[in-house]
């Protein structure tokens, strides 16, 4: 069994910095940089994708609401155009940025409150998949398992993966519990681990409401900004070779699907 492990990356902007990105380079396979709207800034996103690219770690764009103050955690209500526009001008900036840094960027993952959006709204996740096609048709989804995005990628032709979250709690639709709710963030990387390891061997992930639903996994995220994101980034990793599943990037390093 083969896994990728992802994590959110280049979250910094100018002296205020953001979690550990290069220690956790060393333990993910791919990294989702952020393209400068939610966070990041031209520095951050080259200095990150230079990082990655000596330590061999595949990098997806990381698009999200052009809202510092909430994190890209609050939804702004776009148009769908508006949507596609600030899509689309994100990658492009990260592409930009990878071209100085001498790397290659492979996918997108909408970011927090955009990437929820595009899992319920059919026409948000078309507008996300048409500014990716429209920017690059080699460029992959990365998407929540179980969502209109994963849908809206595969009907404009694009490669789609699926992931699912080693540190975020489900509701029985598929979707990740609120975080103001009880029960969406997973802190103890021990019961993170255990959890993915059975989800690994049963294809079932656990609920709040007590029920066990069907996903499919390409790739894991660990969330780069939480206080204990290396730790858990490197027990989830070690729990899952001891356990027997090889972590290795859902993407080859450069061109085709791994």
């Amino acid at each position: 069994m083969r896994i990728d492990l992802n994590s959110d990356l280049g979250e910094s902007f100018g002296p205020w910095r953001m979690g550990d990105d290069a220690a956790i380079l060393g333990v993910v396979t791919s990294a989702n940089i952020a393209c400068g709207g939610h966070a990041g800034d031209p520095a951050t996103m080259v200095e990150t994708l230079t990082l990655a690219r000596e330590r061999g770690v595949v990098v997806g764009a990381h698009p999200g609401f052009a809202d510092r103050e909430g994190f890209g955690r609050r939804l702004i209500p776009l148009s769908v155009r508006e949507v596609e526009q600030l899509v689309a001008t994100q990658i492009g900036a990260l592409m930009g940025a990878a071209a100085l840094a001498g790397s290659s960027v492979r996918y997108v993952k909408p970011h927090g409150a955009l990437g929820n959006w595009a899992a319920d709204d059919r026409a948000v996740a078309d507008a996300i998949a048409r500014a990716t096609r429209a920017v690059s048709p080699d460029l992959a989804i990365l998407a929540i398992s179980g969502t209109e995005l994963e849908a809206a990628a595969r009907a404009a032709g694009l490669a789609v993966f699926s992931e699912i979250f080693a540190d975020r709690g489900y509701l029985a639709n598929g979707r990740l519990v609120p975080r103001a709710r009880e029960g969406a963030m997973i802190h103890d990387p021990v019961a993170a681990a255990a959890r993915l390891v059975d989800f690994l061997s049963t294809g079932r992930m656990p609920t709040i409401e007590g029920v066990a639903i069907p996903l499919e996994a390409h790739s894991i995220c660990v969330h780069g900004d939480s206080a204990g994101a290396l730790a858990m980034a490197r027990h989830v990793r070690a729990e899952l070779e001891a356990a027997g599943v090889t972590v290795a990037p859902f993407l080859q390093s450069a061109g085709g699907a791994g």
